[in-house]
């Protein structure tokens, strides 16, 4: 049975991790590869304290995020997803975030070292889907 774009957009979420995220700087873009978590459709991902992105984001919360493409050619879905950033300060979450990225970090990385970013989407669009025209996800 064929999926929904909503529920191919979520099994994307929860099974490719690694994405780009674009942010401004000087008026002109920035990507770069983030980790990314999520819980439904709101993703979340870390990074030091003391980064470009950081001061980008402090200017222009917006993002544009690419996740999902696995690389072997057309047809391989991904998400184009347009959001908000802001950083969390819920303990609880940062914990959580900062145990599934462990695997992925510096062993010298502490929790106190990094920000737990939550993007907010705004827009989410499934593009590439076996050659079906982009969908929007509605949430």
């Amino acid at each position: 049975m064929a999926k929904t774009a909503k529920e191919t957009a979520l099994k994307i979420l929860k099974e490719d991790f690694v994405g780009t995220m674009a942010t401004i700087r000087d008026n002109k873009p920035r990507s770069r590869y983030m980790t990314f978590f999520n819980d439904d459709f709101t993703l979340y991902t870390v990074t030091s304290k003391d980064t470009h992105k950081m001061d980008d984001l402090e200017t222009n919360p917006h993002t544009h995020i690419l996740l999902g493409y696995e690389g072997k050619g057309m047809g391989d879905a991904y998400l184009e997803i347009e959001g908000t950033v802001e950083e969390s300060e819920e303990e609880t979450l940062k914990e959580k975030v900062f145990e599934r990225a462990a695997k992925v970090l510096d062993k010298t990385t502490t929790l106190s070292d990094l920000v737990v970013l939550k993007i907010t989407p705004q827009q989410i669009r499934l593009l590439n889907k076996k050659g079906e025209a982009p969908q929007n996800i509605d949430f």
